[in-house]
């Protein structure tokens, strides 16, 4: 059964910059299916460790569904059509989970969207992400849909380089945060994740990102 996007009246779409748009809530109105549809992922491709480009650990877990996933090990990292840890195929992308993304990348004004993976990043208390773009998709034009569940995070956004100046917002459960256009190559990343205890999720958060990692947009 294909859940609505929403079933009550949610907070308007607000920009953040150009070709970015925060979407408050979005996504919380369905929790329990966003969470159901990542547990089944997580049945078949338990979180795991990740690894800068450097081979030094990140204090993120991940874990990918879809066609290809995005591997950071210590011999690199990029999108694979398996893991390089077992060979295995990465999941096949839940329907619910390419549906909403599709739909939330149209609110937010990039109608066509077809992501070919779905990286999944878990973050403990005191998990960060640093400063960085995503750049190993094939099309660059194609749009960033990015879910938040569970705990809060402080938001690092930047500019089109490394040192531009950042500024810093708090996306709450539900939040999805698009962006591509103008936007599409800025550095962003996450302050430590604060104690705290979610519902849902514990003491955690999970971060959603959906991308098309080979495939052209034609928005």
């Amino acid at each position: 059964m294909t859940l609505p996007l929403f079933d009550a009246e949610p907070l308007p779409p607000q920009v953040i910059a150009d070709g970015a748009v925060l979407l408050r809530g979005w996504a919380a109105v369905h929790a329990h299916a966003w969470i159901a549809a990542v547990q089944q992922v997580l049945a078949q491709q338990p979180f795991q460790a990740a690894f800068t480009a450097s081979g030094l650990p990140m204090s993120v877990r991940t874990s990918n569904c879809g066609e290809w996933g995005w591997a950071a090990s210590r011999s690199g990292y990029g999108y694979t059509r398996s893991d390089p840890a077992t060979g295995m195929p990465w999941p096949a992308m839940p329907t619910f989970l390419k549906q909403q993304a599709q739909a939330l990348a149209a609110q937010a004004g990039y109608p066509g969207f077809d992501p070919d993976v779905c990286l999944i990043n878990s973050y403990d208390v005191g998990a960060k992400m640093g400063l960085h773009h995503d750049a190993d998709e094939k099309d660059q034009t194609a749009p960033i849909v990015s879910v938040s569940l569970g705990l809060p995070c402080t938001f690092v956004w930047g500019g089109l380089q490394r040192s531009d100046p950042v500024r810093s917002f708090r996306l709450e459960h539900g939040d999805v945060l698009v962006w591509g256009g103008a936007s599409r190559m800025v550095f962003h990343g996450v302050r430590p994740l604060q104690a705290g205890q979610h519902h849902l999720l514990g003491a955690q958060r999970w971060n959603l990102t959906f991308r098309m990692a080979q495939r052209s947009y034609r928005g």
